[in-house]
């Protein structure tokens, strides 16, 4: 995330709701935050005097997690490939100069258990080695130091959730979820984990925000925060709420240092939950899918549309042939509410469209150069992760070798001043031989900027010689005069920003607010 600190995604866990009943004992069978047993251990209002009652009677549920990896590392020996590489062990793992050359590696998180007969629950990273290598074994370790062999039985990176089992003679103790849905702003909560490996550590803290959104913009950008200390080895660990219930699942913290400050993430149990559940059945979890790239309605992109901001997302491009692109939505449009559900930070386009089944039709309400309209759109199915990280908005993307020269026969005055003045920029025509250089294609239409003011918005934006703006407020540009014109009516109109279409070589074409000085 694009922090001044940064999220850092601590080892943190998961979890699920569903109680098995088994061939266990029927006094083995009771959760340990089962309702009637809270009862009488925490007050209903108020703070609680002590957390040692609830503490020891959840403790037995929450357990470590360790890893042991096989880790690709990159070949240091500086005489790989010749005839001495083999006298430095460059030559191990059968690949030429130690190119295969592994290492094991641990990791280690929390989670806990979540039925009698041994499913546990945590953070899909806690258990992966993220594509670095594989891992070989996973162990779950009780608050009494028993180790158990743990079997992978579904993991979800798009929401970052696992399932395991364990097997033992006995009744294991485990927990519920709760209701993360009735959790409010100040409401007592304690977390309980493994962090740096100290193994039933317990904190407590309050709700710090519901539903807050970090600026992923993944699907399940949308956490439970939290002031109780929360540090590496707390991930996949529980939050329980005074009655005893698991409401999240501690998952990372945003820290200029890397441990506590005092902010910490909790996938919220109603996410969590029906995941969980799929995951533990062997259920293949499909998301809704749009195919588009958005952007948060920022004050600025707000101020450049004439719009309120934090209403609404910024559609940037669309995916040929999926479902946005079929439903007639376009690069610039600002979705304001998809299937009766207004889009605002706690509730985000991907998200709600990602809780959407595939295949369900939807009516999307957006905004197009200031006019408001509905179309109807037929839901995809979200690629994986891993097919998303690969994925290309820009497949008419043009590469060339030459640069943008800007020597003395291309330069022309930086044109206009009210381009200087107003935004920061000087620009030149976009002729064919500079659109060649900048593998634009010869029949590209726009300016070029040649210069950017250090102190203006622009230059804070990262608008940098050598952009093309192909439009202003949704209007083509081919001159330098309709780019002025367009500017002097914004001012005119008491705008704060306009909004610029850029084409950068080798990468696709964005929007951008720039602010008027």
């Amino acid at each position: 995330m694009r922090y001044a600190y940064g999220v850092t995604s601590a080892l943190l866990l998961a979890g699920s709701a569903l109680t098995l009943l088994t061939g266990f004992p029927a006094g083995a069978q009771v959760a340990q935050n089962d309702q009637s047993e809270m009862r009488t251990v925490v007050p209903r209002a108020g703070a609680p005097s002590s957390f040692a009652d609830l503490t020891q009677q959840l403790q037995p549920a929450v357990v470590n997690i360790s890893t042991r990896q096989r880790v690709k590392v990159q070949n240091t020996n500086p005489f790989a490939g010749t005839p001495f590489g083999d006298l430095f062990g460059g030559g191990q793992g059968g690949a030429p100069g130690g190119g295969g050359q592994t290492r094991e590696a641990q990791s280690l998180g929390s989670g806990f258990i979540i039925s009698a007969d041994g499913y546990v629950v945590t953070n899909n990273h806690v258990i992966t080695a993220d594509g670095q290598g594989q891992v070989e074994s996973i162990t779950v370790t009780t608050p009494d130091g028993t180790e158990y062999p743990a079997k992978l039985v579904g993991k979800d990176a798009a929401s970052d959730l696992a399932v395991l089992k364990i097997s033992a003679p006995k009744a294991f103790p485990f927990v519920k979820f709760g209701d993360s849905r009735k959790a409010r702003v100040g409401d007592w909560v304690i977390a309980i984990g493994n962090p740096f490996g100290l193994g039933g550590t317990v904190t407590q803290g309050i709700v710090s925000a519901v539903y807050r959104n970090t600026g992923s913009g993944s699907a399940y950008d949308r956490y439970l925060q939290t002031d109780a200390s929360i540090n590496r080895g707390n991930s996949g660990g529980p939050m329980f709420d005074m009655a005893g219930n698991v409401i999240g699942i501690n998952n990372a913290i945003f820290s200029p240092t890397g441990g506590s400050v005092g902010i910490g993430f909790a996938i919220p149990a109603e996410i969590a939950a029906p995941i969980v559940d799929k995951l533990r059945a062997g259920q293949a979890i499909d998301r809704g899918y749009l195919g588009v790239r958005i952007q948060t309605l920022s004050e600025d992109l707000a101020a450049s549309l004439g719009l309120p901001k934090n209403r609404g997302e910024f559609i940037q491009a669309v995916e040929p042939g999926q479902a946005a692109a079929k439903a007639g939505i376009q690069g610039g449009d600002v979705v304001v509410k998809v299937d009766g559900k207004d889009v605002s930070p706690d509730q985000t386009l991907s998200f709600i469209v990602a809780n959407t089944t595939p295949g369900k039709s939807i009516p999307v309400e957006l905004i197009r150069n200031g006019k408001r309209l509905t179309v109807t759109a037929v839901v995809g199915k979200r690629p994986s992760e891993e097919e998303l990280a690969n994925q290309s908005f820009d497949p008419d993307a043009q590469q060339d070798d030459d640069s943008f020269a800007g020597n003395g026969t291309q330069q022309q005055p930086a044109g206009p001043s009210v381009l200087q003045s107003s935004l920061g920029l000087a620009t030149i025509p976009l002729t064919p031989q500079i659109a060649r250089q900048l593998g634009a294609g010869e029949d590209a239409k726009g300016v070029v900027i040649t210069a950017v003011d250090g102190s203006s918005d622009a230059a804070a934006k990262g608008l940098q010689r050598g952009d093309i703006v192909l439009s202003a407020n949704y209007v083509s540009i081919t001159t330098i005069a309709d780019l002025e014109r367009i500017v002097r009516t914004a001012k005119a109109e008491k705008r704060e920003a306009v909004l610029l279409r850029i084409q950068r070589r080798g990468q696709p074409a964005i929007y951008t607010p720039i602010r008027l000085r």
